[in-house]
């Protein structure tokens, strides 16, 4: 991506490109829990005609050069899905490599994000969920985000501290649909707990299944520009969807 990143200061900071920077992420107390939840309210970044706001995040390692490819060339679905409800505006998150970790601005142009995931290459390095779901917190109180997608294939990380974060995305009512690619046992366990604390969704999808994942992409997307009005709408000629609404609570 384009810009000189932000060093992280901190376990959860995430680098932030030229878009704009990223705070750093503190210890919630529970007065601090009450007090962003007011905010996320405050802001009703799920009322009628506001636009949606879609993280979509990313594990860049080593391991997923064939599926950040793939996401690249899908990404635009994503928009003419929700064009169709609604207007949507996405931020990438991505880690990879050593403590790397880095997040867009808000996009709303299909050939613009393109443009930026095809800059990156993927890297060696363990996983970074947390986070991730820390600058989903950040901008679910700076901003509004109406859902998350996250892509991976594996959790090197404790469940606990992810789950608290979930938990806390969970307040939000932020959902994250989680898709992971393979079959990996511990992956699985964790990446059902994100999704059941946030009132998100899990689905599996085989390696390189292209078509699999597009459909799960799009029912992600009309979800953060229509709702669950939108979804529910989707679900009734594409199997994505479906998948989606029947987990979400």
């Amino acid at each position: 991506m384009p810009g000189e990143p932000i060093k992280p200061r901190g376990r959860d900071a995430v680098s932030a490109q030229q878009e704009g920077s990223v705070p750093q992420a503190g210890t919630s107390a529970s007065e601090d829990i009450a007090a962003f939840v007011a905010r996320a309210r405050a802001l009703s970044p799920h009322a009628p005609g506001a636009k949606g706001r879609l993280i979509f995040a990313l594990d860049a390692t080593m391991s997923r050069q064939p599926t950040w490819d793939m996401a690249c060339a899908l990404q635009a679905d994503m928009f003419r899905e929700a064009a169709a409800v609604g207007s949507l505006d996405i931020r990438l998150v991505y880690y990879r490599g050593l403590s790397e970790c880095r997040a867009s601005g808000w996009i709303s142009d299909s050939a613009r994000l393109a443009t930026l995931m095809s800059r990156i290459d993927c890297r060696g390095g363990d996983t970074q969920i947390g986070k991730v779901l820390s600058d989903v917190r950040r901008e679910a109180v700076a901003s509004g985000v109406r859902a998350v997608v996250f892509v991976g294939d594996a959790m090197e990380e404790k469940l606990d501290e992810l789950c608290t974060k979930a938990g806390e995305l969970g307040m939000l009512k932020v959902p994250v649909f989680v898709f992971q690619e393979g079959d990996d046992a511990v992956a699985e366990r964790a990446f059902r707990e994100i999704a059941r604390l946030t009132g998100g969704a899990w689905c599996r999808f085989d390696p390189g299944a292209a078509a699999q994942l597009r459909d799960l992409l799009r029912a992600a997307a009309a979800y953060a520009a229509g709702g669950r009005e939108a979804l529910l709408k989707l679900a009734q000629s594409a199997g994505g969807a479906a998948k989606l609404i029947g987990q979400m609570k």
